[in-house]
């Protein structure tokens, strides 16, 4: 995970949505939907909490239990040191038992984020042990965020985020907005409100962000939920079986057979229907049940 402490600026904004969306898609695949339900609580603030008067590893290692736990890593052992590294954390994906991570040497002054650091690292071991990954370096670790975060350890990589006048702190690679519609999609499922969790007032901005640009995922033609503007782009589109390049849908085939394709707003997995019809259909992959206006 990259060291992202210092006076460099955050990036903002959505740049890498496009690898968040097909991150979710390729958890839902890997997990299937029953799969992803067995993380319905996130972690709690209360068994990631270190204070200033713990053991600095032996509380670094209560800490990791209790995210092997969340995880649901029975298996996994985590042994835990600090060191000086260009990095804010490393973790040695080996066969196990035993897994080592290795965290920077800052966070002994910083424990308030040794959980965020740790979450990161314990979710590639989960991925490794999956067998889920992307190609590249940066697409992979993108994926580690997001899985992290969907499976409700995430929320500390969030809150871990600081900026002012003079200096700023992120962890992971997305950008604080990109988790902030991580963390909204997975509270869209599970009812959830992280909102009470977060000790940094710029993370809750970067939540709410998200959570605005996750609440437009469902109100998106051809869903019955979008709004009279995108509807009417919706028919006049249908009308000539074309849309536009940005458009969230595409036509397929004309007449009696043409066929709407778009993105299930819950686990991007591309869907069809017919076009010119109100229909429910059911996601194949995340088992989600939409109500149409095609």
């Amino acid at each position: 995970m990259p060291n992202g402490s210092g006076a460099d600026a955050v990036e903002h904004g959505f740049p890498h949505l496009a690898t968040v969306r097909a991150a979710i898609t390729a958890l839902y695949r890997r997990l299937s939907a029953d799969g992803v339900r067995q993380y319905a609580a996130s972690v709690p603030a209360t068994a990631v909490a270190f204070s200033d008067e713990e053991d600095l590893h032996l509380g670094a290692q209560r800490v990791a239990r209790a995210l092997v736990h969340h995880l649901r890593l029975p298996e996994a052992r985590m042994i835990v040191s600090f060191r000086q590294m260009g990095h804010a954390a490393t973790v040695e994906l080996a066969a196990g038992p035993e897994y080592f991570v290795e965290l920077n040497d800052r966070f002994r002054g910083h424990r308030r984020d040794v959980g965020a650091a740790l979450a990161h690292e314990i979710t590639h071991v989960l991925l490794h042990r999956l067998d889920l990954g992307f190609p590249g370096t940066r697409d992979n670790e993108i994926l580690t965020d997001v899985v992290t975060t969907y499976l409700g350890a995430g929320w500390l990589l969030l809150d871990a985020f600081r900026e002012d006048g003079m200096s700023s702190q992120k962890l992971g690679y997305l950008t604080p907005e990109e988790f902030g519609y991580v963390l909204a999609k997975r509270a869209e499922v599970f009812g959830e409100d992280p909102s009470p969790w977060f000790t940094s007032p710029r993370a809750y901005e970067a939540w709410t962000r998200g959570r605005e640009e996750a609440v437009r995922d469902s109100r998106r033609p051809p869903l019955a939920a979008a709004g009279w503007a995108a509807r009417h782009r919706y028919a006049k589109d249908r009308r000539y079986g074309r849309a536009a390049a940005d458009a969230p849908y595409a036509f397929e085939g004309s007449g009696a057979s043409a066929r709407v394709s778009f993105p299930c707003p819950v686990c991007r997995q591309r869907l069809r229907v017919p076009a010119g019809r109100r229909v429910r259909a059911r996601c194949g992959v995340c088992g989600t049940v939409l109500e149409c206006d095609a």
